[in-house]
Protein backbone atom coordinates (compact mmCIF):
# COMPACT_ATOMS: atom_id res chain seq x y z
CA UNK A 1 0.00 0.00 0.00
CA UNK A 2 1.48 3.85 -0.98
CA UNK A 3 0.97 5.81 1.64
CA UNK A 4 -0.91 9.70 1.33
CA UNK A 5 0.65 12.62 3.48
CA UNK A 6 -2.71 12.80 5.35
CA UNK A 7 -1.89 9.52 6.62
CA UNK A 8 -0.23 10.33 9.17
CA UNK A 9 -2.89 13.27 10.65
CA UNK A 10 -5.36 10.81 10.47
CA UNK A 11 -3.30 8.23 12.58
CA UNK A 12 -2.91 10.92 15.25
CA UNK A 13 -6.48 10.78 15.68
CA UNK A 14 -6.72 6.91 15.28
CA UNK A 15 -6.59 6.94 19.46
CA UNK A 16 -8.38 9.60 20.08
CA UNK A 17 -12.61 8.86 21.13
CA UNK A 18 -13.77 11.21 18.41
CA UNK A 19 -15.63 9.88 15.38
CA UNK A 20 -12.81 10.48 12.58
CA UNK A 21 -14.80 11.86 9.61
CA UNK A 22 -13.26 12.08 5.98
CA UNK A 23 -14.58 13.90 3.55
CA UNK A 24 -13.82 13.91 -0.16
CA UNK A 25 -15.04 13.15 -4.42
CA UNK A 26 -15.87 9.23 -5.01
CA UNK A 27 -12.44 7.50 -5.97
CA UNK A 28 -10.13 9.76 -4.12
CA UNK A 29 -8.68 7.14 -1.74
CA UNK A 30 -10.86 7.13 1.25
CA UNK A 31 -11.78 3.81 1.85
CA UNK A 32 -7.98 3.25 1.01
CA UNK A 33 -7.35 5.57 4.03
CA UNK A 34 -9.92 3.54 6.23
CA UNK A 35 -8.43 0.20 5.73
CA UNK A 36 -4.73 1.53 6.40
CA UNK A 37 -6.30 3.19 9.44
CA UNK A 38 -8.22 -0.64 10.56
CA UNK A 39 -4.76 -2.23 10.08
CA UNK A 40 -3.15 -0.50 12.61
CA UNK A 41 -5.81 -0.95 15.43
CA UNK A 42 -4.10 -3.68 17.71
CA UNK A 43 -6.67 -5.15 18.87
CA UNK A 44 -9.41 -8.06 16.17
CA UNK A 45 -12.54 -6.02 17.66
CA UNK A 46 -12.85 -3.99 14.88
CA UNK A 47 -14.90 -3.87 11.74
CA UNK A 48 -15.28 -2.18 7.98
CA UNK A 49 -18.94 -1.34 6.47
CA UNK A 50 -19.52 -0.19 2.96
CA UNK A 51 -22.56 1.63 3.27
CA UNK A 52 -23.38 1.68 -0.69
CA UNK A 53 -24.33 -1.96 -0.18
CA UNK A 54 -27.75 -3.10 0.12
CA UNK A 55 -27.69 -4.88 3.08
CA UNK A 56 -25.91 -2.85 5.54
CA UNK A 57 -28.65 0.21 4.11
CA UNK A 58 -31.26 -1.54 5.57
CA UNK A 59 -29.44 -2.73 8.16
CA UNK A 60 -28.95 0.72 9.60
CA UNK A 61 -32.54 2.36 8.58
CA UNK A 62 -33.86 -0.79 10.96
CA UNK A 63 -35.58 2.05 13.74
CA UNK A 64 -34.32 -0.02 16.66
CA UNK A 65 -30.93 0.97 18.02
CA UNK A 66 -30.58 -2.20 20.11
CA UNK A 67 -31.87 -4.26 16.81
CA UNK A 68 -28.94 -3.29 14.62
CA UNK A 69 -26.25 -3.61 17.73
CA UNK A 70 -27.73 -7.04 17.44
CA UNK A 71 -26.47 -7.35 14.15
CA UNK A 72 -23.40 -5.08 14.47
CA UNK A 73 -22.63 -8.08 17.53
CA UNK A 74 -23.63 -11.08 15.05
CA UNK A 75 -20.56 -9.37 12.27
CA UNK A 76 -18.38 -9.62 15.26
CA UNK A 77 -18.23 -6.42 17.35
CA UNK A 78 -18.03 -6.70 20.88
CA UNK A 79 -19.67 -3.70 22.73
CA UNK A 80 -18.39 -4.81 25.99
CA UNK A 81 -14.81 -3.72 25.24
CA UNK A 82 -13.39 -1.04 23.11
CA UNK A 83 -14.11 -1.15 19.31
CA UNK A 84 -13.71 0.42 16.27
CA UNK A 85 -16.57 0.87 13.42
CA UNK A 86 -15.64 1.94 9.99
CA UNK A 87 -18.58 3.16 7.70
CA UNK A 88 -17.91 3.88 4.64
CA UNK A 89 -20.24 6.25 2.39
CA UNK A 90 -22.73 7.15 4.88
CA UNK A 91 -23.85 9.85 3.26
CA UNK A 92 -26.34 6.55 1.71
CA UNK A 93 -28.34 6.53 5.26
CA UNK A 94 -29.77 9.59 6.47
CA UNK A 95 -29.97 8.12 10.08
CA UNK A 96 -26.64 7.06 10.42
CA UNK A 97 -24.91 10.09 11.99
CA UNK A 98 -28.06 10.06 15.43
CA UNK A 99 -26.84 6.21 15.77
CA UNK A 100 -23.44 7.15 15.56
CA UNK A 101 -24.11 9.72 18.54
CA UNK A 102 -25.83 6.81 19.98
CA UNK A 103 -23.21 4.54 20.47
CA UNK A 104 -20.94 6.94 20.94
CA UNK A 105 -21.96 8.41 24.19
CA UNK A 106 -23.18 4.59 25.20
CA UNK A 107 -20.49 2.61 24.47
CA UNK A 108 -16.45 2.69 23.81
CA UNK A 109 -16.77 2.70 20.38
CA UNK A 110 -14.42 4.80 17.96
CA UNK A 111 -15.97 5.35 14.27
CA UNK A 112 -14.24 6.26 11.57
CA UNK A 113 -16.74 7.62 8.94
CA UNK A 114 -15.98 8.72 5.09
CA UNK A 115 -18.50 10.25 2.53
CA UNK A 116 -18.55 12.08 -0.60
CA UNK A 117 -20.96 15.34 0.25
CA UNK A 118 -19.96 17.61 2.55
CA UNK A 119 -23.48 19.37 1.63
CA UNK A 120 -25.00 16.29 3.08
CA UNK A 121 -22.66 15.51 6.05
CA UNK A 122 -21.62 18.65 7.61
CA UNK A 123 -25.08 19.96 8.13
CA UNK A 124 -26.11 16.19 9.62
CA UNK A 125 -22.96 15.78 11.99
CA UNK A 126 -22.96 20.11 13.07
CA UNK A 127 -26.71 18.60 14.48
CA UNK A 128 -25.95 15.13 15.90
CA UNK A 129 -22.70 15.13 16.65
CA UNK A 130 -21.26 18.78 17.87
CA UNK A 131 -17.90 18.04 19.72
CA UNK A 132 -17.55 14.66 18.81
CA UNK A 133 -15.99 14.65 15.63
CA UNK A 134 -12.87 15.88 13.33
CA UNK A 135 -13.11 16.31 9.90
CA UNK A 136 -10.57 15.92 7.08
CA UNK A 137 -11.08 16.63 3.74
CA UNK A 138 -9.57 14.33 1.03
CA UNK A 139 -8.16 15.59 -2.46
CA UNK A 140 -6.78 13.81 -5.46
CA UNK A 141 -3.08 13.12 -5.32
CA UNK A 142 -1.06 16.27 -5.14
CA UNK A 143 1.99 16.54 -7.32
CA UNK A 144 4.78 14.91 -4.74
CA UNK A 145 2.30 12.24 -3.85
CA UNK A 146 1.89 11.71 -8.07
CA UNK A 147 5.82 11.45 -8.07
CA UNK A 148 5.37 8.71 -5.10
CA UNK A 149 2.62 6.61 -7.25
CA UNK A 150 4.78 6.76 -9.95
CA UNK A 151 7.67 5.01 -8.23
CA UNK A 152 10.25 8.25 -8.37
CA UNK A 153 12.31 7.57 -5.80
CA UNK A 154 13.50 11.43 -4.89
CA UNK A 155 14.62 12.09 -1.19
CA UNK A 156 13.92 14.59 0.61
CA UNK A 157 11.15 15.73 -1.62
CA UNK A 158 9.63 18.37 0.69
CA UNK A 159 12.49 20.35 0.03
CA UNK A 160 11.72 21.29 -3.69
CA UNK A 161 8.09 22.59 -2.55
CA UNK A 162 8.01 26.30 -4.01
CA UNK A 163 11.36 26.69 -4.89
CA UNK A 164 12.47 29.45 -7.84
CA UNK A 165 12.60 27.11 -11.21
CA UNK A 166 15.55 24.37 -11.21
CA UNK A 167 16.42 23.06 -14.18
CA UNK A 168 17.69 19.74 -12.96
CA UNK A 169 14.15 19.31 -11.24
CA UNK A 170 12.30 20.12 -14.66
CA UNK A 171 14.18 17.84 -16.12
CA UNK A 172 13.51 14.71 -13.42
CA UNK A 173 9.88 15.82 -13.68
CA UNK A 174 8.49 17.86 -16.86
CA UNK A 175 7.10 14.93 -18.89
CA UNK A 176 5.51 13.92 -15.56
CA UNK A 177 4.00 16.66 -14.61
CA UNK A 178 2.96 16.99 -18.45
CA UNK A 179 1.11 13.41 -17.03
CA UNK A 180 -0.47 15.13 -14.39
CA UNK A 181 -1.50 18.00 -15.99
CA UNK A 182 -3.42 15.96 -18.51
CA UNK A 183 -4.85 13.46 -16.62
CA UNK A 184 -5.22 14.45 -12.73
CA UNK A 185 -4.51 12.71 -9.48
CA UNK A 186 -6.89 10.21 -9.12
CA UNK A 187 -4.96 6.88 -7.50
CA UNK A 188 -6.21 4.90 -9.83
CA UNK A 189 -6.05 6.57 -12.64
CA UNK A 190 -2.44 7.53 -12.01
CA UNK A 191 -1.33 3.56 -11.44
CA UNK A 192 -2.94 2.74 -15.10
CA UNK A 193 -0.32 2.26 -17.84
CA UNK A 194 -1.79 3.56 -20.72
CA UNK A 195 -3.56 6.60 -21.64
CA UNK A 196 -6.74 4.90 -22.42
CA UNK A 197 -7.59 2.87 -19.57
CA UNK A 198 -6.98 6.48 -17.93
CA UNK A 199 -9.81 7.92 -19.96
CA UNK A 200 -12.20 4.81 -19.57
CA UNK A 201 -11.77 5.04 -15.66
CA UNK A 202 -12.26 8.94 -15.68
CA UNK A 203 -14.92 8.54 -17.61
CA UNK A 204 -16.01 5.67 -14.71
CA UNK A 205 -15.49 8.36 -12.11
CA UNK A 206 -17.77 10.87 -13.73
CA UNK A 207 -20.72 8.18 -14.34
CA UNK A 208 -20.00 7.16 -11.04
CA UNK A 209 -20.90 10.68 -9.76
CA UNK A 210 -23.65 11.86 -11.06
CA UNK A 211 -25.36 8.38 -10.58
CA UNK A 212 -23.88 8.11 -6.63
CA UNK A 213 -24.00 11.71 -5.59
CA UNK A 214 -26.03 13.85 -7.70
CA UNK A 215 -29.44 11.47 -7.55
CA UNK A 216 -28.55 11.02 -3.48
CA UNK A 217 -29.32 15.43 -3.42
CA UNK A 218 -30.91 16.31 -6.97
CA UNK A 219 -33.74 15.83 -9.28
CA UNK A 220 -33.17 12.30 -10.56
CA UNK A 221 -34.86 13.89 -13.98
CA UNK A 222 -32.18 16.38 -14.73
CA UNK A 223 -29.92 14.17 -15.35
CA UNK A 224 -29.09 14.51 -19.14
CA UNK A 225 -29.11 18.39 -18.25
CA UNK A 226 -26.64 18.00 -15.54
CA UNK A 227 -24.53 15.98 -17.56
CA UNK A 228 -24.57 19.36 -20.51
CA UNK A 229 -23.83 21.78 -17.41
CA UNK A 230 -20.76 20.19 -16.51
CA UNK A 231 -19.84 20.38 -19.99
CA UNK A 232 -20.23 23.47 -20.54
CA UNK A 233 -18.81 24.39 -16.87
CA UNK A 234 -15.63 22.51 -18.31
CA UNK A 235 -15.07 25.03 -21.11
CA UNK A 236 -15.19 28.12 -18.79
CA UNK A 237 -12.59 26.81 -16.14
CA UNK A 238 -10.67 29.99 -15.04
CA UNK A 239 -13.68 32.29 -15.90
CA UNK A 240 -16.44 34.14 -14.17
CA UNK A 241 -19.73 32.26 -13.94
CA UNK A 242 -22.25 34.09 -15.92
CA UNK A 243 -25.68 31.96 -14.71
CA UNK A 244 -28.08 34.05 -17.21
CA UNK A 245 -25.78 33.18 -20.19
CA UNK A 246 -25.60 29.88 -18.77
CA UNK A 247 -29.52 29.75 -18.48
CA UNK A 248 -29.23 30.52 -22.04
CA UNK A 249 -27.10 28.33 -23.56
CA UNK A 250 -27.95 25.20 -21.16
CA UNK A 251 -31.87 25.67 -21.22
CA UNK A 252 -31.69 25.19 -17.60
CA UNK A 253 -33.55 27.54 -15.06
CA UNK A 254 -30.85 30.16 -13.49
CA UNK A 255 -32.28 29.45 -10.23
CA UNK A 256 -31.50 25.74 -11.05
CA UNK A 257 -27.97 26.26 -11.94
CA UNK A 258 -27.17 28.21 -9.14
CA UNK A 259 -28.22 25.56 -6.91
CA UNK A 260 -26.15 22.59 -9.28
CA UNK A 261 -23.04 24.13 -9.08
CA UNK A 262 -23.60 24.75 -5.00
CA UNK A 263 -24.24 20.98 -5.17
CA UNK A 264 -21.82 20.09 -7.30
CA UNK A 265 -18.97 22.86 -4.90
CA UNK A 266 -20.08 20.57 -2.21
CA UNK A 267 -19.69 16.95 -3.64
CA UNK A 268 -15.91 18.45 -4.24
CA UNK A 269 -16.37 18.62 -8.31
CA UNK A 270 -15.68 21.95 -8.19
CA UNK A 271 -14.11 24.98 -6.63
CA UNK A 272 -15.47 28.16 -6.97
CA UNK A 273 -13.05 31.22 -6.49
CA UNK A 274 -14.29 34.73 -4.68
CA UNK A 275 -13.20 37.96 -5.55
CA UNK A 276 -9.82 39.47 -3.34
CA UNK A 277 -11.80 42.49 -1.64
CA UNK A 278 -11.61 43.91 2.08
CA UNK A 279 -15.47 44.94 1.27
CA UNK A 280 -17.83 42.21 1.78
CA UNK A 281 -20.31 43.92 0.02
CA UNK A 282 -18.08 44.33 -3.04
CA UNK A 283 -17.25 40.46 -3.00
CA UNK A 284 -20.68 39.70 -2.87
CA UNK A 285 -21.34 41.45 -5.94
CA UNK A 286 -18.66 39.88 -7.79
CA UNK A 287 -19.16 36.40 -10.08
CA UNK A 288 -16.92 33.51 -8.72
CA UNK A 289 -14.62 31.89 -10.95
CA UNK A 290 -14.46 28.56 -11.48
CA UNK A 291 -12.17 25.48 -11.46
CA UNK A 292 -12.41 22.01 -11.26
CA UNK A 293 -11.31 19.75 -8.54
CA UNK A 294 -9.05 17.36 -10.77
CA UNK A 295 -7.06 18.07 -14.23
CA UNK A 296 -8.19 14.67 -15.89
CA UNK A 297 -12.11 15.17 -15.02
CA UNK A 298 -11.85 18.72 -16.51
CA UNK A 299 -9.66 17.22 -19.56
CA UNK A 300 -12.43 14.82 -20.76
CA UNK A 301 -15.25 16.84 -20.23
CA UNK A 302 -13.89 19.94 -21.67
CA UNK A 303 -12.51 18.13 -24.83
CA UNK A 304 -10.92 20.55 -27.43
CA UNK A 305 -13.05 23.52 -26.24
CA UNK A 306 -9.89 23.49 -23.71
CA UNK A 307 -6.54 25.73 -24.67
CA UNK A 308 -3.38 24.40 -22.75
CA UNK A 309 -3.18 27.33 -21.06
CA UNK A 310 -6.87 26.64 -19.20
CA UNK A 311 -5.87 23.00 -18.05
CA UNK A 312 -2.02 24.55 -16.67
CA UNK A 313 -4.19 27.79 -14.55
CA UNK A 314 -6.80 24.48 -13.32
CA UNK A 315 -4.01 22.54 -12.56
CA UNK A 316 -1.91 25.17 -10.57
CA UNK A 317 -5.76 26.17 -8.58
CA UNK A 318 -5.92 22.16 -7.32
CA UNK A 319 -2.44 22.42 -6.20
CA UNK A 320 -2.79 25.66 -4.54
CA UNK A 321 -6.32 24.98 -3.24
CA UNK A 322 -4.89 22.17 -0.91
CA UNK A 323 -2.80 24.47 0.75
CA UNK A 324 -4.11 27.90 0.76
CA UNK A 325 -7.61 29.79 0.26
CA UNK A 326 -7.55 31.43 -2.73
CA UNK A 327 -8.77 34.34 -4.31
CA UNK A 328 -8.56 36.50 -7.70
CA UNK A 329 -8.20 40.06 -8.10
CA UNK A 330 -9.47 42.06 -10.98
CA UNK A 331 -10.09 45.41 -11.66
CA UNK A 332 -13.16 47.38 -13.77
CA UNK A 333 -10.37 48.10 -16.02
CA UNK A 334 -9.75 44.20 -16.70
CA UNK A 335 -6.30 44.08 -14.85
CA UNK A 336 -6.29 40.78 -13.01
CA UNK A 337 -4.25 38.82 -10.80
CA UNK A 338 -5.17 34.86 -11.07
CA UNK A 339 -4.64 34.18 -7.85
CA UNK A 340 -4.61 35.54 -3.90
CA UNK A 341 -2.85 33.43 -1.79
CA UNK A 342 -4.51 33.68 2.04
CA UNK A 343 -5.04 37.79 1.67
CA UNK A 344 -1.49 38.08 1.42
CA UNK A 345 0.54 36.60 -1.73
CA UNK A 346 0.01 37.42 -5.65
CA UNK A 347 -0.05 34.50 -8.43
CA UNK A 348 -0.20 34.69 -11.79
CA UNK A 349 0.15 31.80 -14.08
CA UNK A 350 1.77 31.91 -17.47
CA UNK A 351 2.66 28.81 -19.40
CA UNK A 352 6.14 30.14 -20.00
CA UNK A 353 7.00 33.45 -18.11
CA UNK A 354 9.02 36.19 -19.52
CA UNK A 355 10.60 38.93 -17.16
CA UNK A 356 7.60 41.58 -18.17
CA UNK A 357 5.09 38.81 -17.03
CA UNK A 358 7.17 39.94 -13.56
CA UNK A 359 7.01 43.10 -13.64
CA UNK A 360 3.36 43.28 -14.25
CA UNK A 361 2.59 41.11 -11.37
CA UNK A 362 5.49 43.29 -8.99
CA UNK A 363 3.51 46.08 -10.17
CA UNK A 364 0.02 45.16 -9.40
CA UNK A 365 0.79 43.60 -6.16
CA UNK A 366 2.82 46.61 -5.04
CA UNK A 367 -0.71 48.71 -5.87
CA UNK A 368 -2.66 46.01 -3.23
CA UNK A 369 -0.03 46.77 -0.98
CA UNK A 370 0.89 42.98 -0.93
CA UNK A 371 5.28 42.30 -0.23
CA UNK A 372 4.91 38.52 -1.80
CA UNK A 373 3.99 37.76 -5.03
CA UNK A 374 5.62 35.09 -7.51
CA UNK A 375 4.98 33.54 -11.20
CA UNK A 376 4.11 29.91 -11.56
CA UNK A 377 5.33 28.74 -14.82
CA UNK A 378 4.73 25.33 -16.96
CA UNK A 379 7.76 25.75 -19.56
CA UNK A 380 11.50 26.44 -18.84
CA UNK A 381 12.22 30.15 -20.08
CA UNK A 382 15.04 30.71 -22.22
CA UNK A 383 16.67 32.95 -20.29
CA UNK A 384 14.23 34.30 -17.68
CA UNK A 385 14.35 31.75 -14.51
CA UNK A 386 12.70 33.46 -11.51
CA UNK A 387 9.53 32.04 -11.21
CA UNK A 388 8.08 28.65 -9.75
CA UNK A 389 7.68 25.72 -11.53
CA UNK A 390 4.26 24.53 -11.63
CA UNK A 391 5.86 20.82 -10.39
CA UNK A 392 7.26 22.33 -7.45
CA UNK A 393 4.36 23.33 -5.97
CA UNK A 394 3.16 21.13 -3.24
Amino acid sequence: MITRRIYTELEKHLVKKQVTVILGMRRVGKSTAVKYLLSKVKHNNKLYLDCEKIEYQTLFNTPSYDAIINELELLGINFNKPAVIALDEIQLIKNLPSFIKYIYDTYKVKFIVTGSSSYYLKNQFTESLAGRKLIYEMYPLSFDEFLVFKNQKIQNIAKYSHINFNTTWYNKTSALYKEYITYGGFPEVVLQKNNKDKVELLWDIVNSYIDMDVKLLADYSLNKDLFNLIKLLAARIGSKIDFTKLSNVSGIERRKISNYIYLFENTYFLYLIKPFTKNTDVEITHQPKLYFADNGLLYILGGENLSSGQLFENVVATQLKKMHQLNYYQKKNGQEIDFILDSKIAVEVKETPIIQDYNTLKNRAEELKLKSYFLVGKNAGVKFKDFKYGGNLF
